[in-house]
Formats: C-alpha cells, structure tokens, sequence
C-alpha cells in the first residue's frame, strides 16, 4: 500500500479498460486521480468507483487528440491538486482494418491524432508542469504493435511505433531534470477495444499468437505501471516494456 502516496497523477483514456484498471490501482496505492477521458458518463462512474472506496479523484472531459484539451487537462490538474507527479497517456482507438493500398485517409488521420499526436500534446503539457513539481514519471502506451507489424492495422502499427521513438526521445531530453519517461507495450488484453471490435474466432486465434496461450488481464498492465510511477523503479528511463505473455518472444 502507498508506494505512490499523494502523488499527483493524470490518467487519459481512464473511463475502461487499462486506463480504468491503471486509474483504480493508483487510487488504491494513494495517488490523488485526475481520471480523463471523451466519455463523461463512464469516466464519472470511475471516479465514484475510486471515491466510493475511500480514494481521491476527479473527472476531467478531454480529447486526446486536441492539444487545447490536454493544456487544460494539466491546467485543471494543477488547479485543484497544485502539481503532477504522474502522466499515463493511455488514449488510443484501433481504428480500421484495411491493407495500406486501400486504407481510407480519414482513418489513417483518426488513429494518428488520438494514438500519437495525444501523446505528444499530453507529454508537451505535462513536462513543463512536472518540472514545476520537481520531477515526475510519464508513461506512455505504447502496443507489443510498437515493434512488430500486423497486417491491415497499418495506422495503428505506425502510431504506436512512434510512441515508443517519442518516449525514447523524451527520455533523453529530460533524464537530468528528475523526470523518467518509458513506454508500454501491451499484447492482446481483455478490454473493450479488443472484445468490441474482433469475433470469436479471432480472439480465440490471437490466443495462441501469446506463449501463454491467453490475452491478457487489465490490471496485469497496471502493475507495470505502478511499478514505473513509483520510485521503485528510480533509474528506469527511455525504456520499452512488453506485457504480452510472450507474444514477441517467438
């Protein structure tokens, strides 16, 4: 209990899913949760979830894809907690599925703007706050589709690669300010994303893509988070961490 207590952290994307499970188990180990997201009616439930169990948070409307949003995102943050500590820039869509000679240009635009451009204006607000705090710790998520490709997933494969360059670069240009900067790359996890989206058939398919033989839990994801929010992992930095149950070891 408490290894990230009173700490200040934003969580995009929060209102299902591994930003819910991310939003949940910080609140639990003592971070105040800022919980954000385009679906109010879900994200408020969060929230009433993580205050109904004696932790702290709030609800904040935001489009990760709108830089104006992820300025007043920090900005609100900042506001009622006075500094942030932590940033998961969890966001992202996995938009449509069609080969690169026929992938449709407003899809192409979508997934960029939310799954990589988000993480650039979060990260182009949360940094200067930080500094402001003395330091803190971003993650950004990123996909095990950050470093293998996945046919017909053309803009999603792109913007999650860029993620993880993104991070990389971050990460050197602010090791010596006391602020770490890592990525994460989930495999196949049961959320929304992956149930709303794919058949039967294909998720019984993605199994057997994973060594473990089965996708992968919420809260499995928001360990690792956890662990590189706090200070457990105080010299970890520009690093790419897979939670995949092996799916990039074959």
């Amino acid at each position: 209990m408490g290894t990230i207590k009173d700490k200040v952290a934003i969580i995009t994307g929060a209102s299902s899913g591994i930003g819910k499970a991310i939003a949940v188990l910080f609140a639990k180990e003592g971070a105040k949760v800022v919980v954000s997201d385009i679906d109010e009616k879900k994200g408020k439930e969060v929230v009433k979830e993580i205050n109904d169990k004696g932790g702290e948070s709030f609800f904040v409307k935001a489009d990760s894809s709108s830089a104006e949003d992820n300025k007043k995102l920090v900005e609100k943050t900042v506001e009622k907690y006075g500094a942030l500590h932590i940033a998961v820039n969890n966001a992202g869509i996995g938009g449509p599925q069609a080969n690169v000679g026929d992938y449709p240009i407003d899809g192409w635009e979508k997934v960029i703007a939310i799954n990589l451009n988000g993480v650039f204006y979060g990260m182009r607000y949360q940094i200067p706050a930080m500094e402001k705090s003395n330091g803190g710790s971003i993650i950004n998520m990123a996909s095990i589709l950050g470093s293998v490709g996945f046919p017909t997933s053309a803009a999603y494969v792109a913007a999650k690669h860029g993620v993880v360059g993104l991070s990389k670069n971050a990460a050197l240009e602010y090791a010596t300010k006391n602020i770490r900067i890592n990525s994460v790359g989930p495999g196949f996890i049961k959320t929304p994303l992956v149930e709303e989206n794919l058949d039967a058939d294909t998720l019984k398919f993605l199994e057997t893509k994973h060594a473990m033989n089965r996708l992968g839990e919420p809260n499995e994801v928001a360990e690792l988070c956890l662990w590189l929010a706090s200070d457990k992992s105080s010299f970890v930095t520009g690093s790419y961490y897979t939670v995949d149950g092996g799916y990039t070891a074959q």
